[in-house]
């Protein structure tokens, strides 16, 4: 057991592995229902479950509870113990409404027994607030996880592992509601604490790299996103193998970085590889396999193939409605991506409650000022906008815009992307004085944050063109068009 718990805490699960199976070959030589056998059990439960092998890992974590229920009593701390770990693997397999009843249980033993500060306590909190934030239940999650962090620094200290747990936790919870500046800073001390303690190729700092990865795309940061997405893939393929569900989490956030940044050949290949990945590790109805599922309909979505985006989100959203239900956040993107489907296919009508059934959601689970509900906003603007519905159209766009400008900033692409969309509304209704300024100015701000060879910049040329024929400014509009078919005649051109 203590040759497998260091190789274990370096990061070596396969290593660790072989010493707990030889351990629980030991102990049941004293008896099926040795105290020790539920131990080994449990420890090389969780070698398996960091190996990624979530249902070999899974009927020793339940002989284990009932030896030790059987032994030692049903109030019993190590009880408490293998109930958590039964939860936090079900929290990993997508079952969330069996884990938390569980975690319920442990946590309920842990306070009685330990007293409510112990670190046991705190392990609990954690496992619990991941099962919320996974459902969706935010404040749930941050009341808890804020308190296990709060016991394991005034009892562990600020700088040990455990508290890069509830870092991690805490973290990956604030992202989720886009409150950037506290969550950038959790999962920077979080990783420089497992980056001290474990050393920087451990599997433990793939987590807050990818938070962290995840944080600076979502502010526009793309060249500061992509090496730290890059990092999290080498630690996962070298220390967790190449079918591991942690190598899928990296390969996701740069397929999204790579579709962001319009390089949409590569963010297939990604995506796809995340997809398989997951499909093979998790199962075909898990919603991470449904999240995987989104982008590659994003993708699809961008590259024209309406069908192949109608199909990807359609399933992403069957799995998220089994799992998680009809209101969860998760939803909403896959919503959006159906819309957007639907709109390319012209199904106006179908579009529509695909869009609106997002906003809402978006609106009552993240708040009315989510980055997400701009990109809701927009959709649906853009939907009315095509159906000349310009008086419907102009009020999202612009709550859009301010959403943008507050929460990401005045010079993100997603605020340039709503400005082109202004702009090409007003040049719908001919107010070509308005329009025009806007076109220049998120050209400006698209070159600067995408690069001025992005298909983004192609698509907002062609509309600036459009508008500078409809002003009888041919030359003009002849140069912005020569302008975005050099930028799409670059994007088809293979790479070297």
């Amino acid at each position: 057991m203590a040759a497998g718990d260091r190789a274990y805490q370096q990061g070596r699960y396969a290593e660790a592995e072989r010493f707990f199976a030889a351990a629980l070959e030991r102990a049941e030589r004293l008896g099926a229902q040795d105290p020790r056998v539920a131990l080994s059990l449990g420890l090389l439960a969780a070698a398996y479950q960091a190996e990624g092998k979530y249902a070999t890992a899974e009927p020793l974590l339940r002989r284990a509870l009932t030896i030790a229920e059987g032994a030692l009593g049903a109030d019993h701390p190590e009880v408490a113990a293998t109930l958590t770990a039964i939860g936090a693997l079900g929290a990993a397999q997508g079952r969330y409404a069996q884990a938390e009843p569980l975690l319920r249980r442990a946590l309920a033993i842990d306070e009685r027994v330990l007293g409510p500060e112990h670190p046991e306590v705190a392990g609990t909190l954690d496992a619990l607030a991941t099962i919320e934030r996974l459902q969706g239940r935010y404040s749930e999650a941050e009341t808890r996880s804020r308190r296990a962090l709060a016991i394991r620094e005034k009892v562990l200290g600020p700088d040990h592992v455990d508290v890069a747990v509830s870092l991690t936790t805490l973290a990956a919870l604030y992202r989720i509601q886009s409150r950037y500046v506290e969550a950038e800073q959790l999962a920077q001390r979080a990783l420089a604490i497992r980056e001290k303690a474990l050393g920087p190729e451990h599997p433990e700092v793939i987590g807050p790299l990818v938070t962290l990865g995840e944080l600076q795309a979502e502010q526009g940061r793309f060249a500061q996103a992509e090496p730290l997405g890059r990092r999290a893939l080498t630690v996962a393929e070298k220390t967790l193998g190449l079918e591991h569900p942690e190598v899928a989490g990296a390969l996701d956030l740069l397929a999204g970085l790579a579709r962001t940044r319009g390089r949409y050949a590569e963010a297939e290949t990604l995506g796809r590889r995340a997809l398989a990945v997951r499909e093979k590790a998790l199962g075909a109805e898990h919603p991470d396999v449904a999240t995987t599922l989104a982008g590659l309909a994003e993708l699809s979505a961008l590259r024209q193939n309406a069908t192949q985006a109608e199909s990807l989100a359609r399933r992403a959203l069957a799995i998220q409605e089994k799992t998680l239900g009809l209101e969860h956040p998760d939803l909403a993107r896959s919503l959006r991506a159906l819309g957007e489907a639907q709109r390319l296919q012209s199904k106006y009508a179908e579009a529509e409650p695909s869009y609106q059934r997002a906003l809402a959601i978006d609106e009552q689970r993240l708040g009315r000022e989510s980055p997400r509900v701009a990109l809701d906003l927009g959709s649906l603007g853009t939907l009315y906008r095509l159906q000349s519905r310009y008086a419907q159209a102009e009020p999202l766009y612009r709550r859009a815009q301010a959403i943008g400008e507050k929460v990401l900033g005045p010079e993100h692409p997603q605020v340039a992307a709503t400005i082109v969309d202004l702009a090409s509304l007003y040049r719908a209704q001919s107010r070509f004085a308005q329009a025009e300024p806007l076109y220049q100015w998120a050209l400006t701000l698209q070159r600067k944050a995408l690069g001025p060879d992005h298909p983004e910049v192609a698509e907002s040329l062609d509309e600036y063109a459009a508008l500078l024929k409809q002003i009888n400014r041919e030359p003009e509009a002849a140069e912005m068009e020569a302008q975005a078919r050099a930028i799409r005649a670059k994007a088809a051109a293979p790479a070297r």
